[in-house]
């Protein structure tokens, strides 16, 4: 791993904080986070974080950042896939630099391990799972099964403990195997799950890759970065990384 790299990082925090398992993933990498204060799991939270992403993202590319990360699953999908591709589009233009969302990092994971039909596992309620599904299906994926854990505060994701997520995600794979379906991948959605060490159980019970919204948005900034964002232990998408091109 390449330790002379710096990303920057929009996140939905009201602070500049950045989130745990980044540097739990790749130590001595440098992050620089910027907060735009999701108020809340709902579309009228997301509402007063989302005109300040770009502008975030900007201040970080003023840094000399490397490559800069949109950290929030949900507030990067919310609008729907075309106002996404359409976010993607202004951030690579206002900063110049490779650029990506947590929600852009899912599916680039999902088609990392090879996933096309998928079980999916999330801290959200129903109208923000709906959403995700729509945004998952345009994307390419055949969603199976979808399970949430029902929350709207922005702070009770971190309440959920790894094997809460495990169990939570076993749910969604059990129930996209029905009717002589199999899903081959498990998508674990939220950035504010802590979800370092749930892949490796999940792998190991099921037989299916595991791909999650910190993990995913953690991997993808790197490899924008021009590293390969390997880290071993933590489930299949991170181990089998292959060295990216800059």
């Amino acid at each position: 791993m390449n330790k002379d790299i710096t990303i920057g990082l929009v996140v939905p925090f009201a602070t500049d904080r950045v989130p745990d398992e980044g540097p739990m993933m790749y130590p001595g990498v440098k992050f620089i986070p910027k907060g735009v204060g999701v108020r809340a799991l709902t579309p009228e939270g997301y509402d007063a974080a989302w005109n300040g992403i770009v502008p975030a993202a900007v201040e970080l590319a003023k840094q000399g950042v490397d490559a800069i990360m949109v950290i929030g699953t949900s507030l990067t999908f919310y609008r729907g896939y075309e106002a996404h591709q359409e976010l993607m589009e202004q951030l690579r233009q206002a900063t110049g630099l490779p650029v990506s969302t947590m929600s852009d990092s899912v599916v680039q994971g999902l088609r990392a391990v090879g996933a096309k039909k998928i079980a999916v596992a999330t801290a959200y309620a129903d109208e923000v799972n709906n959403r995700l599904a729509d945004f998952l299906r345009k994307s390419g994926f055949e969603v199976l099964a979808l399970e949430g854990f029902g929350l709207f505060g922005f702070g009770e994701p971190g309440g959920k403990s790894e094997q809460d997520i495990i169990e939570l995600s076993s749910k969604a794979i059990q129930g996209a195997n029905k009717d002589a379906k199999q899903a081959d991948a498990v998508l674990i959605s939220c950035g504010g799950l802590l979800t370092l060490g749930c892949a490796e159980p999940i792998e190991r019970k099921h037989g299916i890759p595991v791909v999650t919204s910190t993990q995913s948005a953690f991997w993808l900034a790197m490899r924008l970065a021009g590293d390969s964002g390997h880290v071993a232990g933590r489930g299949r998408m991170l181990e089998q990384s292959a060295p990216a091109h800059a």
